[in-house]
């Protein structure tokens, strides 16, 4: 494929391989034939092997839509009559899912904490032993918004010590950095496949735990298109998705998949920590400063903080880096300027390089100062 090759440092959709884009160009057929079944029977087998499940315990249920749709799915179907949610909340991505919560009225705690750390795992706990109703502990990974990494595991041992269900929002770190499903006491995680998958835009999944599907068909029906169990039900009894599935990009996810087992686990995210370090050296060279402190960080997102200069101007320095091939986004700091650089594709340290050349040449051509002036006190 003749195929001009842009480097996305946006949070998703990410950079895809020209043998990604190729596989969606396939003969026309029909979701409901047997041969697409067995393709969509063999993604959801071999989703499990990213996070190491057993698939005697775990299954993978296929959804259309971005990764949002999987917090609604999770949040909505796994929440059972007389119980509510708690949300460890210090990003824009467990906001999300608090702001779900409102929309369907579900009872809800959100639990916020300052967008720049962690939790306090003990008001966490503390927050449990009060409220022995929570039914459903949710947050995420690595935010987003800042590239703060939390702290799952231990969550989600305190989320199960009071026989709560742990969801995670695992959007921007499954397929990227190496996840055991049981091992972090996660009961259900989720992605779509545009993110570390490196696939396209269309399909989500969830992870999870299949006895706990089981059981959440007698909770009460808050969704019809987003019903977790309803879409577990007919994947088992009929092998395909209840509604007309994205087929091209259901290929697509096939490809990436095999490309993904073809570099291996550990391979990849060394491959992704290798750029992240180049994302790291080149904003120190050029002065400029992060958000979030790197023993915070998840590795894989740069939150970086606007430069107090009165030159700085954002969208000029997008559309001068985007002409030339890379994407850099806004950052989702309430009260802080910032913007991100992400290393969720399928680029590596070279590519970074070469964002930095254009990148020192956009701040040339705005009259932007380097090293990059910021007043005391501005992180």
């Amino acid at each position: 494929m003749n195929v001009k090759r842009n480097i996305l440092l946006n949070p998703g959709p990410s950079t895809t391989t020209d043998t990604v884009k190729a596989a969606q160009i396939v003969p026309d057929i029909c979701p409901r034939e047997e041969e697409f079944a067995s393709i969509m029977k063999e993604l959801r087998e071999d989703l499990l092997k990213i996070v190491h499940a057993d698939p005697e315990i775990y299954t993978s249920v296929l959804f259309c839509g971005s990764g949002t749709i999987n917090i609604d799915v999770c949040l909505n179907s796994l929440l059972d009559e007389g119980k509510k949610i708690l949300v460890v909340n210090n990003g824009a991505y467990s906001a999300r899912a608090v702001e779900i919560c409102r929309y369907y009225g579900m009872p809800h705690i959100d639990l916020s904490f300052p967008a720049d750390e962690p939790p306090d795992l003990e008001l966490v706990e503390r927050t449990l032993e009060k409220n022995p109703d929570i039914g459903l502990v949710h947050t995420t990974h690595n935010e987003t918004g800042t590239g703060l990494l939390n702290p799952i595991k231990e969550i989600g041992a305190a989320a199960h010590r009071h026989g709560a269900i742990f969801t995670v929002d695992t959007t921007s770190t499954l397929a990227m950095r190496p996840i055991n499903i049981a091992d972090e006491n996660i009961d259900f995680c989720m992605a779509s496949a545009q993110k570390g998958l490196n696939g396209m835009t269309g399909l989500s999944f969830i992870i999870g735990n299949r006895e706990i599907i089981e059981r959440s068909a007698s909770f009460p029906k808050r969704s019809y298109y987003c019903n977790l169990y309803m879409q577990y039900h007919f994947f088992e009894t009929t092998g395909e998705m209840h509604f007309t599935p994205p087929v091209q990009t259901v290929y697509a996810a096939v490809q990436a998949l095999r490309e993904y087992f073809e570099e291996g686990e550990e391979a990849k995210w060394i491959r992704h920590t290798r750029a992240f370090n180049a994302v790291k050296s080149g904003l120190a060279e050029l002065g400029f400063r992060e958000a979030i402190r790197t023993e915070f960080q998840a590795g894989l997102v740069s939150s970086v903080v606007y430069p107090d200069d009165p030159n700085w101007n954002f969208e000029r320095v997008h559309d001068y880096c985007y002409k030339r091939g890379f994407t850099i986004y806004p950052g989702k700091i309430s009260g802080t300027d910032t913007f991100r650089l992400c290393v969720l594709g399928a680029i590596d340290e070279n590519d970074i390089k070469d964002f930095f050349n254009v990148f020192r040449e956009a701040l040339d051509d705005c009259g932007v100062s380097v090293p990059a002036i910021y007043k005391e006190g501005n992180r």
